[in-house]
């Protein structure tokens, strides 16, 4: 009788051990497509687009004053105010 109740115990155990292992192996692979998304996120930021773009020079001073205020380079705040405006256009 004792042996049946350890039989149905290792049972239970390994039924148990299988289960944890198929977690964790499905968290396994979802942790490596986050990875990938977010590796595929950074390259695709780093593909930005480049242009030139002329500024009156007393804008030009407006917008470095603004930037070392939220400690930006000029250009992270131009960026920064375009995507603001983008998002307030399409009213997000």
């Amino acid at each position: 009788m004792a042996e049946n109740a350890d039989n149905i115990l290792d049972n239970n155990i390994e039924e148990k051990e299988k289960k944890l292992a198929e977690r964790l192996a499905r968290i396994e692979a979802l942790e490596q497509e986050v990875k990938a998304k977010e590796k595929a996120a950074k390259e695709k930021e780093k593909a930005k687009k480049q242009i030139l773009l002329r500024l009156a020079p007393s804008l030009w001073e407006d917008l470095a004053r603004w930037a070392e205020e939220d400690y930006r380079s000029i250009n992270s705040q131009i960026e920064y105010l375009l995507a603001e405006c983008v998002r307030k256009r399409k009213g997000k």
